[in-house]
Order: C-alpha cells, then sequence, then structure tokens
C-alpha cells in the first residue's frame, strides 16, 4: 500500500529529474563565450563538467545520512536551495564560477541517490513508471537545455542564459517544498532503523560492488564520447558546428528509451532483463568498435552516436530502477544508491581524463579505445551476475 504523500509529490519528482543534469550539461556550448568574457582561455573552464562528476562521486555516499537527519523531503528541499544558491553564485566571476558548480555537484548528488528512495518509499508498486517520469523528465531538460544555450548566449549574454537556469532551479525549489509539510515521522524512522546495518555491509557486499563497476562503465561510455566524440570527429575532418551536433543527438535518442526501459525492467524477468541488457550494451560495444577505423562523414558519426546513445540511454535507467528492485527498504535503496554512485561516478570523472592523456601519450586513439571495450566486456558480465540474484540487499 502506497504511503500518503502531497499532491505537489509527483510534479516534485518531475521538476527535480529535471534539475538533475540542467544546470552543468548546459554549459558546455557556451564555455568559449564564457572564456572570451573572462578573458581566460576556454582550457581553464573544462574542468567545469568534471566538478559534478567529482561531487558525485565524493558526496553521494553522505545522502542517506543527510535523509536521516532531516526527512527524505526536507533533504531535497536543503540540496534545491544549495543547487539555485550555486547557479546564482556563477554569474560573479570566474572563481565564484567554480564554487556555484560545486555547490550544485553537492547538491545534485544527493538527489542523485536519494530519488530512487523517494519512489520506493511512495510507490512501491509503481517503481517502473515512476522512474520512467524522472528520466524522462531529465533528458528531456537536457537536450532542451543544451539546444537553446547557444542562441540564447548569442542574443543575450552567459550570465542572462545562468540567470534563467537560475530561475528555472527555483521554480523547482517553490513546487518541491510542500512536500516538506508532509514528512512523515515513519520515513525518517525507515531510514535510521536499518541504517546502521546498512551501512556496515553495504561496502562487503559483492554485488554491490559490481553494481558500481556497472555504474562507472555505463557512465563512462557516455561521458567518453561526449568529451571525446567532437575531436575525434573534427579529426577526421567534420567541421566543429556539425561534430557539435551529436551532443544533442545523443540527449535525444534517450528520451523514448527513458519512457520504457523503466517500466518494462520491473515487469520482466532477471532471465529476461540479462538477455535485454547484454544486448543493447553490444550495441553501444558495436559503436565503440567502429571508432577504432574512424570515417570523415556524416554518416559515419551519426552511426556511431546512435548506437551508443541507444545503449547509454537504456543502460543508466534501468540502474535507477535496479537499485529499488534489488532492495527492500528505502534506506536500503538510499545505501546502495549512494554506495554504487559515489564509486561508479569517481570512474565516470576519470575515465575522459584518462582517454584524453593515452592519446597525448601514445598519439592514437586506439589503445585507450581497445582497453575500454575490454572492460565494457566485464560491465556485461556485472549485469548477468548480478541478475541471477532477486535482491542484494
Amino acid at each position: 500500500m502506497n504511503k500518503q504523500h502531497s499532491k505537489f509529490l509527483i510534479p516534485g519528482i518531475i521538476v527535480v529529474g529535471m534539475v538533475l543534469r540542467l544546470p552543468f550539461t548546459s554549459m558546455p556550448p557556451i564555455l568559449d563565450t564564457i572564456a572570451k568574457s573572462q578573458h581566460i582561455p576556454v582550457g581553464q573552464l573544462g574542468i567545469l563538467t568534471t566538478i559534478p562528476l567529482l561531487s558525485f562521486a565524493i558526496f553521494s555516499s553522505f545522502a542517506p545520512q543527510t535523509a536521516k537527519k532531516f526527512g527524505l523531503e526536507r533533504a531535497f528541499a536543503l540540496m534545491l536551495m544549495l543547487v539555485v544558491i550555486g547557479s546564482l553564485m556563477r554569474v560573479i566571476n570566474t572563481p565564484f564560477l567554480y564554487l556555484g558548480t560545486l555547490l550544485i555537484g553537492i547538491g545534485i548528488a544527493h538527489m542523485n541517490v536519494l530519488l530512487p528512495s523517494v519512489i520506493r518509499t511512495y510507490f512501491p508498486m509503481k517503481i517502473g513508471p515512476m522512474t520512467s517520469l524522472f528520466t524522462f523528465s531529465m533528458m528531456l531538460a537536457t537536450a532542451v537545455g543544451s539546444s537553446v544555450a547557444a542562441p540564447i548566449t548569442a542574443l543575450t549574454s552567459w550570465r542572462v542564459f545562468v540567470l534563467i537556469l537560475t530561475i528555472i532551479l527555483f521554480i523547482a525549489l517553490i513546487i518541491w517544498l510542500p512536500n516538506d509539510h508532509f514528512v512523515i515521522n515513519q520515513d525518517k524512522l525507515s531510514v535510521v532503523g536499518s541504517h546502521v546495518k546498512s551501512n556496515a555491509t553495504i561496502w562487503r557486499n559483492k554485488y554491490a560492488w559490481l553494481l558500481l563497476f556497472f555504474c562507472g562503465m555505463q557512465s563512462a561510455m557516455f561521458y567518453v564520447l561526449m568529451a571525446w566524440g567532437p575531436t575525434m570527429a573534427i579529426q577526421t575532418g567534420l567541421s566543429p558546428s556539425v561534430a557539435g551536433l551529436f551532443s544533442g543527438i545523443n540527449s535525444l535518442i534517450g528520451l523514448p528509451f527513458s519512457l520504457f526501459i523503466p517500466t518494462l525492467i520491473t515487469r520482466i524477468t532477471g532471465k529476461q532483463r540479462q538477455m535485454l541488457m547484454v544486448s543493447l550494451s553490444i550495441i553501444g560495444i558495436i559503436g565503440y568498435l567502429l571508432l577504432l577505423h574512424p570515417i570523415g562523414s556524416f554518416g559515419y558519426w551519426l552511426t556511431v552516436n546512435l548506437l551508443i546513445g541507444m545503449s547509454t540511454a537504456s543502460l543508466f535507467p534501468y540502474l535507477l530502477t535496479t537499485f529499488s528492485l534489488k532492495t527492500s527498504t528505502p534506506s536500503q535503496t538510499a545505501q546502495l544508491s549512494g554506495m554504487v554512485q559515489s564509486g561508479g561516478y569517481l570512474i565516470a570523472a576519470l575515465g575522459p581524463a584518462l582517454f584524453g592523456y593515452a592519446f597525448w601519450f601514445f598519439n592514437s586513439w586506439k589503445p585507450q579505445i581497445i582497453t575500454i571495450l575490454i572492460l565494457f566486456i566485464f560491465m556485461i558480465i556485472t549485469i548477468i551476475i548480478v541478475e541471477r540474484k532477486d535482491k542484494i540487499l
């Protein structure tokens, strides 16, 4: 039976989904403009895309304790406030641009972890559809934000665009706040009650470690292509403007998958999940195999992005749904989500950096592509092993 909740909970979940990526994924298209405005090399701003991932890695494990102390609803309210403050700070100057991005990363790290717990708490019989709801809103906001960032900045300025983002974040906070009045003591106690046991055993759970590796590799599959795909395309002869189109295409590809994958995952057996996720992972692997022999044509790069985009757009919603499916209580969901995302996003943050460093070292993309392909095979093995268990906590 579902717990009583505010009528603003579902709208709140939708707007939280929107802000899970929008504040930082919309920035790369305007980094060059920001660099010129601040009179600094654009390379110095590259860390703006790394700071959130490192924040996810460092602060995700603290999210269950935050929920334990404040309760789920209030924790989200506080983190949304932090994200609004961080976004507003970015317009002041370059140091505050970095600091604001850090605050955004801290806030989103907590919400990443705790959102599956909200769904596990209030919608235990609708985990798939509710996960679809927030993953779809997240990917739609990412696609729209990336698409409109450059045009809005060209018409106004980058500071105006950031202020628009801040207003959107503030509206999300206002929509969420009524949920804070529905904090139920049982929710808070449920996190406290099993916290010690979960926290003591989660890092010794081999299946949790397998999910951590899976989280890192599916993220690396996405972020490596996002970071270096345009550069590789330009090296084959494509123009920068054409190469830049593929990040938006990647986001749009994810929309239909974010709608049906979580619901499908909850309705099929573990064996069927194994087959489905292995097949979708292989599609992404084929995309990376094509990168071993790059061709300077739009059709080739469109195919690469379609294949990898289809794979990553399916694996990420699967991961978020798995946090709820493989646990028995909301507190266990938070513990598993925090542990997996903490380590997984560390891999995701290091992946693009090491991939780029390897190019400088080898003067070729092939060694690191071969290495990551081998790791993707291990990723597939983790799916097969994890799906043999009905529950891992």
